[in-house]
């Protein structure tokens, strides 16, 4: 168990310890006796009717100042917020507090923090309670501030802890804010988060948590504490709520969102209640356990606000919306590129409860993608030249594009739902928790449809009340999916671990072809050097090959991978070489150097498409290899033939440019600060020196790959590929350099087998095409003819004998061969010209159709057919009007048998 921290420091400050007797478990910390601690459920939002004397209504770029300004004046240096898409790390996908920035390079002392002590203000987005987002008037925000006090403690160099901690505290809150003692209260709790854990009292006054104060302690390892190198002070300060605070608003979205909250009201129709209403419902409800909005209606009824239960159902959704769309902003804003996974898949999240909302409100699916492009609109114009969110305006263009995209693509699956969730109930008659989950994961389709859907047809689904803060926490500490290395056996990873790390020649050298080498370890055919100019398998680009040469015999290489600093070099055979004895290594050079084109022009082509698509794009995935390099990008919609050439020709400017690239080692917060995240493109760098490969300009990424020394080395880009393989990623395969020749030779015999094929004497392959397609038409024409012949033929034949069974004219065809179209026109002249039943049969396959308005009147379900014949071997479906079946072994006479029973069965 972890050890417990004594904070009888604030005795110093008059506070005493006591219990709260309604809890009975929260120990508190008070200047007057209580017997309640002042936090939510044991007691109300007293905040917002007691006086303050020396509290005064602040903005929140008030709060901000104030706070950061406090924390400078006591030596700490200020660090400009991250974005909420946390790419320094490859175990979570949002940036959920701000320690999160730092950690866990800078909290288990593997990096110094730019400053020390420091503070932020961060971004950041938690969306495991995003179904309590307006419900609870403010104390819930998906997108918040967190104003971060940070301090790091290595042993030997204390900056300050519990005291320093509780000092700032009490003299940021009592001076800078002017809370008395008496209402500031400490409450003694524990927190974890991102990997750590220790001791959190949180600061309340009157009903509301201000700030949580972490005493960072320990590390949690395989839910066991492990104390940390390093103790860090970890206090978030709530800047939003600080705000709600000072200004007593009736919600805390007025608080932060100002005029925005009118402006909504009037492009969405809904009218508030009055303030005084509003803030009297706020704090009778505030110790409340709200969970959905039935529950807060029946709560308001119960204190007399039946009479505006219609306006605070409806300003829910509305605050909901307020929420949603700055966090939908932030998001896009900092990359993300909405699709079903990883950080897309929360953004799509977002999205659809904000589309949800809307609905709700009474927004028509027609309208829904323009009074979503308004509101982000209104809220971009809101916050321009914001210290956080003015970079909304910057990105105008692709948040608006991609708010409408996502709402034409979620009035789709709403329309598509009927269909997908009829199919559930059919087959289940009952759905769960579990169902309403797979279908929002597989389809998009939101709860509330389905309970609508299942409605009309008698069942009843319960939604629960946590339904998307569930489907958020499944996905949202999922670690991205990273591109698997060559895995070495177990026992040889243990071996290797024992060797210093390898100098690596390939980065000091990439040109050197060959160097002398001490073997430092053998192992069957696995060899370790205590230098080496191959490159092992890393970050997508394949290994050098090459030779050992001891003793005038050369050991072939045919695999180089590294552990952890060590290279390995996998042998053709058993070398005849020991430890000590020293080697001469040699590489493929043609292997390497393209290999090292095929890479640097994968970092051109990426800075060529972000220049193009905009700073959403982000690598996605990438390999180079002897043959090709291979770039998989974000990207919310497919690229235009326009978009691809583009990229290709600034790509080839980039080179034709001959720029000398630069190779430095740098500090993790140095290259951050110097580069931006954009050096993280290859995924995240756990290690305190990065090495930075830059393109001046243009692009620099921390990255373990061998490259040119100038862009001009490339010779020449090409992109021969680009397609979305999944949702929300475009892959881009190209060549370059000598490579571009064979690709060139490999077309021009391409076009020669081409023109071989069409019997064409011409050589240009355009003009021989359109004679080929003038020679089709023509024949195209000419069996359209003799289709129309043979079709009038069949269904006339077919009209001569039908049949009148149950009182219904069917009609039985066969065409002599199997045409589609042929097909096609024989079954609408029978069934909508004629109007008959008619079964038409080709080779193994029969097609039934009945004009729609005739089924209906006769009450003919073809799938009756269907099931029937399903029954006997057939496979196939269709529609009530329309069914398609291949036979397999059953016969004509069954398919006759089946129609003239469903007819008779249907016309009784």
């Amino acid at each position: 168990m972890p050890r417990e921290i004594s904070f009888d420091y604030l005795r110093k400050y008059g506070y005493e310890k006591y219990v709260c007797k309604k809890c009975e478990e929260g120990v508190i910390w008070s200047v007057v006796p209580r017997d309640t601690c002042p936090d939510r459920p044991c007691s109300k939002y007293e905040f917002l009717y007691k006086e303050y004397k020396r509290v005064k209504p602040l903005s929140l770029q008030e709060v901000r100042e104030k706070f950061i300004n406090f924390l400078v004046s006591k030596g700490h240096g200020v660090v400009d917020p991250y974005p909420v898409l946390a790419r320094w790390r490859n175990d979570l996908y949002l940036n959920i507090a701000s320690i999160i920035v730092f950690q866990p390079a800078v909290t288990e002392g593997i990096v110094d923090p730019p400053h020390n002590p420091l503070v932020i203000i961060q971004p950041s987005i938690r969306l495991s309670d995003i179904d309590n987002v307006g419900l609870t008037f403010g104390r819930h925000l998906t997108s918040f501030e967190m104003g971060g006090m940070h301090a790091f403690n290595k042993p030997g160099k204390m900056i300050y802890w519990v005291e320093g901690i509780i000092d700032n505290t009490i003299e940021f809150f009592n001076k800078e804010i002017g809370i008395d003692l008496e209402d500031l209260v400490f409450k003694e709790g524990w927190w974890e988060g991102g990997g750590n854990a220790g001791p959190a009292p949180e600061v309340l006054v009157d009903g509301m948590e201000l700030a949580t104060l972490v005493h960072m302690m320990y590390k949690t390892v395989d839910g066991k504490y492990i104390e940390n190198p390093v103790l860090v002070v970890d206090c978030g300060y709530g800047i939003e709520r600080i705000t709600w605070f000072t200004q007593k608003s009736p919600t805390g979205f007025h608080a932060i969102y100002g005029r925005l909250v009118d402006e909504y009201k009037d492009v969405l129709g809904v009218e508030e209640p009055p303030h005084d209403v509003l803030k009297k419902a706020v704090y009778l409800l505030s110790d409340k356990e709200l969970n959905s909005v039935a529950e807060y209606v029946k709560a308001l009824e119960e204190y007399g606000f039946s009479e505006h239960t219609a306006s605070f159902t409806k300003i829910i959704y509305l605050y909901g919306s307020l929420d949603h769309v700055r966090t939908i902003s932030l998001m896009l804003s900092d990359g993300i590129v909405p699709s079903n996974s990883g950080e897309g898949y929360l953004a799509r999240l977002v999205l659809r409860r904000l589309f949800r909302n809307l609905v709700n409100l009474g927004v028509e699916s027609n309208k829904l993608a323009d009074i979503v492009q308004e509101l982000v609109d209104k809220q971009i114009k809101y916050w321009k030249n914001d210290y956080i969110y003015g970079k909304f305006e910057k990105h105008r263009d692709y948040i608006l594009d991609v708010v409408a995209l996502e709402a034409n693509k979620f009035v789709d699956s709403v329309y598509r739902g009927v269909e997908i969730v009829d199919k559930y109930l059919k087959r289940k008659k009952a759905l769960g928790e579990e169902d309403l989950i797979e279908i929002y994961d597989s389809h998009g389709i939101p709860p509330e449809f389905v309970v609508e859907r299942a409605r009309g047809k008698g069942v009843e689904v319960r939604v629960p009340g946590d339904f998307y803060s569930k489907i958020a926490q499944r996905h949202s500490a999922a670690p991205l999916v990273k591109e698997k290395e060559h895995e070495f056996p177990e026992e040889l990873a243990k071996w290797a671990e024992g060797f210093p790390e390898t100098v690596r020649v390939f980065h000091q050298d990439p040109y050197a072809t060959s160097i002398n080498a001490k073997v430092l370890g053998v192992l069957g055919n696995y060899v370790i050097l205590d230098r080496t100019i191959m490159y092992p398998w890393a970050g997508g680009q394949d290994h050098d090959t090459g030779v050992l040469v001891f003793n005038g015999k050369a050991y072939p290489v045919k695999y180089v991978g590294k552990i952890g600093g060590v290279i390995v070099h996998e042998l053709e055979e058993k070398p005849g070489f020991k430890p000590g004895d020293e080697v001469e290594v040699k590489i493929e050079w043609f292997r390497r150097y393209r290999l090292m084109r095929h890479h640097t022009a994968t970092h051109v082509v990426l800075a060529a498409a972000r220049k193009i698509l905009g700073d959403h794009v982000w690598q996605a995935g990438a390999e180079k290899t002897v043959e090709k390099g291979r770039l998989d990008i974000t990207h919310h919609k497919p690229l235009t033939r326009k978009e691809i050439a583009e990229i290709e020709e600034l790509a080839n400017k980039i080179i034709d440019s001959r720029i000398q690239l630069r190779f430095n080692y740098m500090g993790k917060f140095e290259a951050e600060s110097k580069y931006g995240l954009k050096i993280y493109q290859g995924g995240a760098v756990y290690s305190p020196v990065l090495r930075i490969v830059e393109i001046p300009g243009w692009d620099a990424q921390a990255c373990f790959g061998t490259h040119l020394q100038n862009t001009a080395e490339i010779g020449g880009v090409k992109i021969i590929n680009a397609e979305r393989i999944q949702d929300g990623v475009i892959r881009l395969e190209f060549v370059a350099g000598t490579r571009l020749a064979e690709l060139a030779r490999n077309m021009e015999e391409e076009r020669e087998k081409a023109l071989e094929a069409m019997g064409s004497p011409h050589k240009d392959i355009v003009v021989a095409a359109g004679k080929l397609r003038e020679s089709l038409s023509r024949l195209e024409e000419t069996v359209a003819t003799y289709r129309r012949i043979l079709a009038d033929a069949l269904v006339s034949n077919a009209l001569n004998t039908k049949r009148v069974v149950c009182g219904v004219e069917t009609t039985l065809a066969e065409t002599p061969v199997e045409d589609e179209k042929l097909v096609k026109t024989v079954l609408e002249d029978l069934s909508l010209k004629h109007k008959t039943l008619a079964v038409v049969f080709t080779g193994d396959m029969v097609e039934i159709a009945v004009d729609p308005g005739k089924a209906v009147e006769k009450g003919i379900n073809l799938l009756k057919i269907s099931e029937a014949l399903r029954s006997l071997g057939a496979k196939g479906g269709g529609r009530s009007d329309h069914i398609t079946l291949k036979l397999n072994s059953v016969s004509r006479d069954k398919v006759v048998e089946a129609v003239e029973r469903t007819i008779c069965s249907s016309t009784m």
